[in-house]
């Protein structure tokens, strides 16, 4: 890859789909997130609904004129969850192709995870490995534990838990009832456990690295954040202690309270208490006191594998 030329990555999540543009040598030049909600009521439907999918082309548009202004000669665009278990999720990769021009490709979960661990890693040092990487996303959460990226050793696992995912399934009342709030923490601890059982690997992890959008929501809102500062959020720090204390005022308030506290991003606060609930049963569940925050994640790993 030439260092003059421009690559880009495309994720359509189930509640984001991102951009990022970076230089031949994978400087990063644009970032640009938009809230889709592309797996609205897909957990109940098992389709996409045609209004999300509009939403998600519509942004897909304007990301490829970005790319055009930006010089972008290669880029990948991937789908996850909510495409994942649609079962238009095939019209969905051919109408996302042709408004973007690029390929169209939808991940496994065990493809999503190796590209989380090498965009997250990029900056740590594998010494200080082995990692567990979470990436909490609308549809699904992915666990993967490993140094990095290469590491034979590597395991990863996709749960069918997410922050739009568990607000649908059992949230859906505004503020949440404590009976949903038990029924949603017994749902995220059964999966935490038979993931622990499959892959007990996930114990030996040393240090816990979050990703996606819960998690830099919830660093916002701790740092008091009333304009988005990618350099504080980054390898900013969470402690297990507050990452609890979120989870009871965030549950305790209507959406609308939550939208106006500084550091919450519009289209977030619907689904952020279910995002947190899974945060802190993970942080319970492996032993971690703290939780390093990452902004570099699946579209880091996607510029990175374009480079290599």
């Amino acid at each position: 890859m030439s260092p003059g030329a421009s690559i880009a990555a495309i994720d359509c999540g189930t509640n984001s789909t991102r951009l990022l543009v970076a230089d031949g040598t994978g400087h990063p030049l644009v970032r640009l997130m938009r809230i889709t909600r592309l797996g609205q009521g897909v957990d109940a439907t098992g389709r996409l609904a045609p209004e999300a999918v509009e939403r998600c082309i519509t942004v897909l548009r304007e990301f490829r004129g970005v790319m055009d202004d930006s010089g972008v000669v290669h880029g990948r665009l991937v789908a996850t969850s909510a495409a994942r278990d649609a079962a238009n999720g095939a019209d969905f990769l051919a109408a996302a192709g042709e408004a973007t021009g690029l390929v169209a490709e939808l991940l496994t979960g065990l493809e999503e995870g190796r590209l989380s661990m090498a965009g997250s890693v990029v900056d740590l040092d594998p010494a200080a490995g082995p990692y567990l990487v979470l990436d909490i996303g609308g549809g699904s959460t992915e666990l993967i534990a490993a140094s990095g990226p290469d590491d034979p050793d590597l395991v990863a696992v996709s749960l069918q838990l997410g922050c739009v995912r568990l607000s649908e399934r059992i949230l859906d009342h505004d503020p949440p009832t404590p009976g949903q709030l038990d029924r949603a923490g017994a749902e995220v601890t059964a999966q935490l456990d038979a993931a622990v059982v499959a892959h007990p690997s996930f114990l030996d992890a040393h240090r816990l690295i979050g990703l996606a959008g819960t998690v830099t929501t919830l660093a916002s809102l701790q740092l008091g954040m009333v304009e988005y500062d990618r350099d504080r959020i980054h390898h900013a720090v969470l402690r297990s202690a507050d990452v609890a204390g979120w989870v009871r005022r965030l549950a305790a308030e209507p959406a609308s309270a939550r939208l106006v506290r500084p550091g919450m991003v519009a289209g977030r606060e619907d689904v952020i208490v279910g995002g947190a609930m899974i945060l802190h049963a993970v942080m319970d569940r492996f032993g971690f006191d703290e939780c390093l925050v990452s902004e570099a994640d699946i579209l880091d790993g996607l510029i990175a594998s374009q480079i290599g």
